[in-house]
């Protein structure tokens, strides 16, 4: 605490990142990081971009890095925005597109970031329960109070802690219905089982898809994200950053995005990699006694039958295998898993196996 404090500063609660020990021989399966390297091309051109042009300031547009993802996705390049990692994305759509009297709406069960976006930026909100089941019910948006959701909704697709994906259809189904206000899809995980909302950016100018190069291209170092929109949106969310850091994007990041995108081959095969991992390890949890959620992200969200999840991730830290353990009380019992490399989840379940058996 502090008198030179903003009156805002006080009333802050922030985020607080998944743990980054600075231990040696330490399996990290807390952060949902790649465990697998970027792509060989990126490397070669972070390489070549290591010259005396770091002298100058970047492409304050990163025109490169939007025609690529443009291409990528087959929108135009009017409608993609780029950010210093999808968080600074999507703090400029809560501060450009979802700041409005009414309530914005978001799981009640999600990504932790929302709600200290909403406090950093004063939105309201309304969060909206999940079912038993830890779905999504789409049906929950469409109406609140008996009037349409006139505040915004937003949600991660697949939903971050619980890995669970929402079906294209029913999204369209809430875009339908849902037509006076933006509609934020959070796809940071989506390239791990699920199918994308950027091809419904051309039907419905209200919604906006938000993803990353942090998790399925590997390149958590180097802050990438972006939004695609309709080209209105993205205007709103280019008023905003230029009103804030007109260089979020540095000469390493914008070539490596670009390298990252060339490279599908790598891309496909480490996302196979992953898949096939994850349903390996779903099988391993399961046979000893835990309960997983259906996930079609890069981790896994598991409870155990009889053992207290607090207690399962102590014991791991102690072999020196380090897991998310989330405190809220619905999921207080779960555990969440990066899915690692084949010897990383072996060692896992070696790990878990001798602790159960305690």
């Amino acid at each position: 605490m502090s008198r030179f404090w903003s009156d805002i500063v006080h009333k802050l609660t922030p985020y607080v990142p998944g743990e980054q020990p600075k231990v040696s021989n330490l399996i990290k399966l807390n952060t949902n990081e790649n465990p697998y390297g970027p792509s060989p091309k990126v490397l070669d051109a972070l390489k070549a971009e290591a010259n005396d042009s770091l002298r100058l300031y970047p492409d304050p547009n990163a025109d490169l890095l939007k025609g690529a993802i443009a291409r990528y996705y087959s929108v135009s390049q009017k409608q993609v925005f780029v950010g210093n990692g999808s968080d600074e994305v999507l703090a400029h759509a809560f501060q450009g597109l979802l700041k409005h009297a009414e309530p914005l709406l978001y799981p009640d069960i999600t990504y932790s970031f929302y709600p200290v976006y909403c406090g950093l930026y004063n939105v309201p909100f309304e969060t909206v329960p999940l079912t038993d089941a830890f779905d999504i019910n789409v049906d929950d948006y469409l109406v609140t109070n008996g009037q349409k959701a006139n505040g915004g909704i937003i949600f991660p697709n697949p939903n971050a802690p619980t890995g669970k994906l929402l079906a294209l259809s029913s999204i369209e189904t809430l875009l339908k219905v849902n037509t006076d206000t933006v509609v934020v899809i959070d796809e940071a995980y989506i390239d791990f089982g699920g199918e994308s909302a950027i091809a419904l950016v051309d039907q419905y100018p209200n919604l906006l898809v938000v993803q990353t190069f942090s998790k399925s291209r590997s390149l958590a170092g180097l802050r990438i994200g972006f939004a695609v929109g309709h080209p209105d949106l993205i205007e709103g969310l280019e008023r905003v950053k230029n009103s804030f850091n007109s260089y979020p994007l540095d000469r390493f990041a914008i070539n490596g995005g670009v390298a990252a995108l060339a490279d599908e081959a790598y891309f496909q095969q480490t996302c196979n990699a992953i898949i096939e991992t994850r349903e390996s390890l779903v099988r391993e949890l399961t046979a000893l006694g835990f309960d997983v959620l259906p996930s079609a992200a890069n981790f896994v969200f598991a409870r155990h039958k009889e053992s207290k999840a607090d207690a399962i991730a102590s014991k791991l830290r102690e072999e020196a295998i380090i897991v998310r353990h989330f405190k809220q009380e619905r999921v207080q019992d779960f555990l969440r898993i990066t899915i690692g490399t084949n010897d990383e989840c072996d060692a896992l379940v070696k790990a878990l196996t001798d602790i159960l058996k305690d």
